[in-house]
């Protein structure tokens, strides 16, 4: 990982592959050219399916309410043993959560591949770098590069 000044900030870049880092230059077109034409074909439908899979989750697990209808449901259900459901209630709500989170992420990808003008899909938000075509294929939402990702889950900033 090499640090670089640009424009008075630091900030990191590698590419995780031993390749020289690239230096951002804000006046350089940040489009897709990482990118086959059938690879971006592939990635927007898988986001397309993961957003289905997602929404057919959400509207299975809340049974056509919204999140309040739903919680308000669960707790009536609990009746005498509500304490002891205390457990089930926070798993159920998790779950929701998730779906909402991933929901969101997978909406904000879907945007950023087909927004062509600003090309920022598959580029790290961290670092700027092409994120590789086989990280997208795993997790097509992705924001960061490995290497950043790894960074960030490990508490430091890349």
């Amino acid at each position: 990982m090499t640090r670089l000044k640009a424009g008075g900030a630091e900030s990191a870049h590698h590419d995780g592959q031993g390749e020289m880092p690239r230096t951002p230059n804000p006046g350089r077109p940040t489009t897709m050219r990482h990118l086959t034409a059938g690879q971006h074909a592939l990635l927007e439908s898988a986001l397309q399916q993961q957003l289905q899979q997602i929404d057919r989750r959400l509207a299975e697990h809340l049974g056509g309410t919204s999140r309040a209808e739903h919680a308000h449901q669960v707790l009536q259900q609990d009746g005498d043993d509500a304490p002891q459901r205390e457990a089930e209630r926070e798993l159920d709500q998790a779950l929701g959560d998730r779906d909402t989170v991933a929901l969101g992420e997978v909406s904000a990808a879907l945007a950023r591949l087909r927004d062509a003008d600003a090309g920022r899909y598959g580029l790290c938000a961290e670092c700027d770098a092409e994120i590789p075509f086989d990280r997208l294929k795993v997790e097509p939402w992705a924001l960061r590069c490995v290497a950043c990702q790894a960074a960030i889950e490990n508490g430091r900033r890349a």
